[in-house]
């Protein structure tokens, strides 16, 4: 209990009224407000990392959005993701696994939409994870697939990813969808909120249960062994596995949790696990999601290591 005092103390100290710049324009998901959210219309509250980081954090969200990341038109490859930034359902990190993803992304030629998720774990919350977080995952997909051409977009090459908690809500998200309601007056609610594939980066509060759907899209799964927060990310690859759907996961031997797609530190450059978004890239490519990017910025020489397993009849691989 002391413990969690002082780190809700600390985080009150790093209490800032100065949001995080997102370098995207920022749309709202329900223009009219969110349902759920009605009677609730306090502002967000930012929070700066204390030591030893110094990303930020945004709670208390009630309108929720996604912040657009485009890729230059001529490396745009059509496909897309949701980017659901982690924070134990308290906060979201939309620095590290928000904006710097988005930004390595656009590097891949792949659309990011960063999600600013209303939060089931802030201060005097009412929502819950599996309700108004899951439909704010939910209505980003459709909102994206709604506004594909204008976003040089394929409506059916999107994908949700997430980090940590935000994991979580991508898991969720691949497992409960709809085909659309094509009778809505809502043009958005028309689409699709099933996922074309999933990223769980290591996801949090996961198990063989959250593994419902029959129909559940390939998912690539990524895990730090020496991570204690996200020990169940194989109960769930090993469920995935189990259901038939094609799978891949990348456990790497050290670099905790909560490291985004380009690390806390430094030190993170010349770590074995920092290759895992060139793992991801390599995935999505023998997938089809991808047309060949050959050369591209963000491809690094050195070969990936980590153990890779693969499944659902697909290659099997050690890294």
């Amino acid at each position: 209990m002391k413990l969690c005092y002082s780190l809700a103390v600390a985080a009150l100290c790093f209490a800032s009224d100065a949001p995080y710049p997102m370098k995207g324009p920022s749309i709202p998901l329900w223009p009219g407000g969110a349902p759920g959210s009605e009677g609730k219309a306090g502002p967000e509250r930012w929070i700066e990392g204390g030591t030893p980081d110094r990303f930020h954090r945004v709670t208390d969200i009630h309108q929720p959005s996604i912040t657009v990341y485009l890729p230059p038109a001529e490396k745009a490859t059509g496909a897309a993701f949701i980017v659901c930034p982690g924070g134990g359902h308290r906060y979201l990190v939309v620095d590290l696994e928000g904006e710097f993803v988005a930004n390595k992304l656009n590097e891949m030629g792949v659309a990011a939409f960063v999600l600013k998720s209303r939060l089931a774990n802030a201060e005097g919350s009412t929502y819950k994870a599996e309700v108004e977080s899951l439909a704010d995952v939910q209505r980003a997909i459709r909102l994206v697939r709604s506004r594909a051409p204008e976003w040089r977009v394929d409506p059916g090459r999107v994908g949700v990813m997430g980090f940590s908690a935000g994991g979580h809500l991508a898991a969720l998200a691949e497992n409960r969808f709809d085909t659309g309601k094509p009778d809505s007056a809502d043009p958005v609610e028309r689409s699709s909120s099933r996922p074309d594939f999933a990223v769980l980066a290591y996801p949090g509060a996961i198990s063989s249960a959250t593994v419902t759907a029959k129909e559940i899209p390939p998912t690539f799964l990524f895990v730090n062994n020496d991570d204690r927060l996200s020990a169940a990310s194989g109960e769930y690859y090993l469920a995935l596995q189990k259901a038939k759907i094609d799978v891949e996961m990348h456990v790497f031997r050290r670099g905790g949790h909560g490291v985004g797609m380009t690390g806390r530190t430094p030190e993170f450059e010349s770590m074995p696990e920092s290759r895992w978004p060139e793992l991801l890239h390599e995935w999505m490519k023998d997938l089809g999601y991808l047309k060949s990017t050959s050369g591209s910025p963000w491809q690094k020489s050195r070969e990936p290591r980590g153990k890779g397993l693969r499944a659902n009849g697909a290659k099997s691989r050690l890294n």
